[in-house]
């Protein structure tokens, strides 16, 4: 059976991760890119969760933390889980 949808990553990517993940904004990877998310998904998710929520600025850009939003750590965590599982 599918997986159910992530739900709370797909709104939390709609309505903050999207600004600069859907368009590659400041060289954001955009969902769905396994060229640009293949190395980044290869560090694991630790890492990927700890960029998103404190912020990184690595070769090609930069990533503010938590998006420059205010919201809660599983609401970052799903929308990384949510952008990674369209990418792998």
């Amino acid at each position: 059976a599918a997986e159910p949808e992530n739900a709370l990553g797909k709104r939390t990517f709609a309505n903050v991760c999207s600004m600069c993940h859907a368009a590659g904004v400041a060289g954001a990877p955009k969902p769905g890119d396994k060229a640009d998310w293949g190395p980044r998904i290869a560090q694991g998710k630790g890492t990927l969760y700890k960029h998103a929520l404190e912020g990184f600025n690595g070769n090609k850009g930069a990533m503010p933390a938590r998006g420059g939003s205010t919201l809660p750590d599983d609401a970052i965590k799903a929308a990384v889980d949510y952008m990674v599982a369209k990418s792998q």
